[in-house]
């Protein structure tokens, strides 16, 4: 493979999604085209891959790895949760897999101007697409304490929330990395905990910056509606609150019945749209976890369209 990185799950994704010769495939998360080359391989010689990405950057170096595979990709700069609306145009309204891997890539975590991590000084960015939206900064010191709490508890589930919003707040203006990871480890450190005071804050700023929740919730309805019946949907998920919600629509779209538990007879004719593949989800093995630390929190569950 061209690229020195390779994804999350790798061999486990390509495995459930099955590709074949002639299919139809979205990559819903480019990144660094890692999953998409790994598609591309299994489909040949002529199965084709429709790849999303917000990241402009991310669009134009994954391109650049395509190499003999360039021919059957098509990328587009935009967000999966808009795939419903764009694929058919690319021809792709009836497709046999879907994939979406809804962590950060390499890449980015790296880039110290993006601003995702706390571990390189850079600007409070923090936006996939950085030339549209709010950053990270403008939600740091523009908003009030309440909501910064609000955002903190909701998105990183850290039970510090309002100390931290009150500790950010007096403290602004705050613009980067460094001096805002420095200052929740010197007012909240604690040797109990084994991850970085920070950790939580930062990974709620990135999903309240990017909406991620959001595109969770409508994208993943609108693949499935994309998928034609056999075809499967890879869902990698990196923490809690994505996982829960993919959990719980899988299970909700392969039940027979949802009538009320006490009711006698079912009279709801429901159909299940779904067939989980994965009734728990894959995870990354110690050799992986090992050489990957990135990939130890990482959830694969798939699902076949019905």
């Amino acid at each position: 493979m061209p690229f020195t990185h390779i994804p999350v799950l790798y061999r486990q994704t390509i495995d459930f999604l099955r590709p074949v010769s002639n299919g139809r495939y979205i990559d819903g998360t480019f990144g660094a085209g890692g999953h998409s080359i790994g598609i591309l391989q299994a489909s040949a010689p002529d199965g084709h891959v429709l790849a999303f990405d917000k990241d402009p950057e991310a669009i134009t170096f994954g391109m650049g790895q395509m190499g003999e595979y360039e021919g059957r990709i098509t990328a587009v700069n935009a967000s999966y949760a808009d795939m419903e609306s764009i694929a058919p145009a690319h021809g792709f309204d009836q497709v046999d897999g879907i994939l979406l891997d809804l962590g950060l890539s390499s890449r980015q975590l790296d880039n110290a101007q993006r601003g995702f991590s706390f571990m390189r000084d850079g600007q409070l960015d923090m936006r996939f697409d950085p030339t549209q939206g709010e950053t990270a900064a403008d939600l740091i010191n523009n908003l009030t304490e309440s909501e910064l709490a609000n955002i903190i508890w909701r998105y990183g589930e850290d039970r510090r929330s309002r100390k931290m919003a009150r500790l950010i707040v007096a403290n602004r203006p705050i613009n980067s990395t460094h001096r805002l990871a420095n200052l929740i480890a010197q007012k909240m450190s604690n040797p109990r905990r084994r991850i970085h005071p920070a950790t939580q804050l930062f990974q709620a700023l990135r999903i309240a910056v990017n909406h991620e929740l959001e595109a969770v919730e409508t994208g993943i309805p609108a693949a499935i509606n994309l998928l034609k019946p056999g075809g499967r949907i890879a869902v990698i998920s990196f923490h809690s609150l994505e996982d829960r919600f993919v959990k719980q629509l899988f299970r909700r779209l392969t039940k027979t019945c949802i009538c009320p538990p006490r009711q006698p007879i079912c009279t709801c004719d429901t159909k299940p749209t779904l067939k989980r593949i994965t009734r728990k989800p894959i995870q990354a093995n110690e050799q992986e976890s090992k050489e990957n630390p990135r990939s130890r929190s990482a959830r694969l569950r798939v699902a076949e369209k019905l």
